[in-house]
């Protein structure tokens, strides 16, 4: 397989973007606090620079924070229930400030808002929250799956998002997988949202017999190069993030197989 700078003549991608870990990949070893620094321990040792919070159970922010600095870890987005985002939105940046994070990340969008006739509910909640957040110099940030891509009235659901926030109100972790899943191509989702997508999701797609599944970065049948290409081209994009919602095999050597694949690909 070609590196990348075969692909972009050059090494200045790994200057400028981190690779990390999305912790919802290992949730089931994050769920006490002595788990958490064992996890974050094995997550360092691998290579890893920067983390998601995601999925994690009961630990202080100030607690985490010590782990991850004594572990040289950066936090750099979290995944929270919507209802904090909406109801708790000024201890919910407060934590941020503590953790050292600036991207505050919704995992999906709750199901009652999918429905078209209840879509511009999710806009007037999120709103509110989306400004304050902003104004405490963070971002909410909306993590997508396939359904955003599914056209209603001739327009997709994250195109409605991406109209009715500014830049500054919401940011998008694109997820390579179920952009692919969805039948989009990541390449051109990045363009349209450029500049809107300073952490994205990376996790590549096989399949077994008729059955699509999640598999290590680089051990799939995405065009992983072209990919990473894109994101160099496009710029605006600072942190990579590694994750696989599903495991066919041991979560933590599924991380370290993605992880050497970008480091052989010059990114770390």
């Amino acid at each position: 397989m070609l590196s990348l700078s075969d692909h972009i003549g050059r090494k200045g991608l790994c200057n400028m973007i981190k690779v990390g870990a999305q912790l919802y990949t290992v949730r089931d070893y994050i769920q006490t606090e002595k788990d958490i620094e064992r996890t974050l321990g094995m997550v360092a040792q691998m290579g890893y620079q920067t983390i998601q919070v995601s999925a994690m159970g009961k630990i202080d922010p100030k607690k985490l924070r010590s782990i991850c600095d004594e572990l040289h870890l950066q936090i750099v987005l979290t995944h929270n229930p919507w209802e904090r985002i909406i109801d708790d939105t000024d201890q919910l940046i407060e934590e941020h400030r503590i953790l050292g994070c600036s991207y505050i990340g919704l995992g999906s969008m709750p199901v009652k808002y999918r429905n078209p006739w209840w879509i511009q509910k999710f806009m007037e909640d999120f709103q509110k929250p989306a400004q304050k957040i902003a104004a405490a110099g963070m971002l909410l940030m909306y993590h997508n799956h396939a359904f955003e891509f599914e056209k209603v009235n001739g327009t997709r659901l994250i195109e409605v998002l991406a109209k009715a926030f500014s830049p500054e109100e919401l940011g998008f972790t694109l997820d390579t997988y179920w952009v692919q899943a969805a039948g989009g191509d990541v390449c051109w989702w990045l363009e349209y949202l450029q500049g809107r997508t300073p952490c994205i999701h990376l996790k590549d797609m096989t399949v077994c017999g008729q059955e699509q599944r999640m598999a290590p970065v680089g051990s799939g049948n995405m065009n992983f190069p072209a990919i990473l290409k894109k994101v160099e081209e496009l710029g605006g994009i600072s942190h990579l993030l590694v994750e696989q919602d599903d495991c066919y095999g041991d979560p933590f050597a599924c991380l370290q197989a993605s992880f050497d694949y970008l480091h052989s690909m010059k990114l770390c």
